[in-house]
């Protein structure tokens, strides 16, 4: 496992375009689905890494918090599941129903949506408002595996909450942590090499 930052996408940044099914439901899915709402987060996640573990009741917790508010959640993998068996949709879907995902959790089996959002680790959290540009990217809060810091999602919530009130979002945002993308051989991105 090696320790990485997310890599900063500019902000103003128009979300990527995709089209990715969901694990669970079969359902492609598109950021046009959520075009209308006040805020659209995207999360780069997988089942092994443990960050994502220490983070995961923290992430269904603030998807949860902000349904009433119209902000959606988007959790997408795009792990080599050749490699790395419990990244596959399978499994993927298995994860969603045990912890009880209420967001489509989906599969990037190119991992081009990856690249197209600079995606660097797992788990990378990216905000975009209802011209769908880029707000916020960076971590959940300052927990992280070991450290003894409450997970409380307090630097995604602090963007979200500027956002629903339409207040001025820090450009001063500290990177996401946590394990590489698992990039299948020879596809790892320039800004990633």
């Amino acid at each position: 496992m090696a320790l990485t930052p997310s890599t900063m996408l500019p902000l103003g940044t128009k979300a990527p375009d995709f089209q990715l099914p969901d694990v669970v439901s079969g359902k492609m899915v598109s950021p046009q689905d959520f075009s209308t709402k006040p805020g659209l987060v995207v999360m780069f996640i997988c089942n092994h890494c443990p960050y994502v573990k220490h983070l995961r009741q923290g992430i269904v917790d603030i998807a949860k918090d902000y349904f009433m508010k119209e902000v959606k959640f988007v959790a997408i993998s795009s792990n080599d599941a050749s490699e790395y068996p419990e990244d596959s949709p399978k499994k993927m879907a298995e994860e969603a129903r045990q912890f009880h995902y209420h967001f489509p959790y989906l599969y990037d089996e190119t991992q081009e949506v990856a690249k197209a959002y600079h995606a660097a680790c797992t788990p990378d959290f990216f905000l975009f408002n209802v011209k769908q540009e880029l707000v916020y990217r960076g971590q959940f809060d300052d927990s992280r595996p070991g450290n003894n810091i409450p997970v409380t999602g307090k630097d995604l919530r602090a963007a979200i909450d500027a956002l629903l009130v339409g207040r001025h979002i820090s450009v001063e945002q500290k990177p996401s942590m946590g394990c590489n993308i698992k990039w299948k051989t020879d596809n790892a991105p320039d800004y990633f090499k």
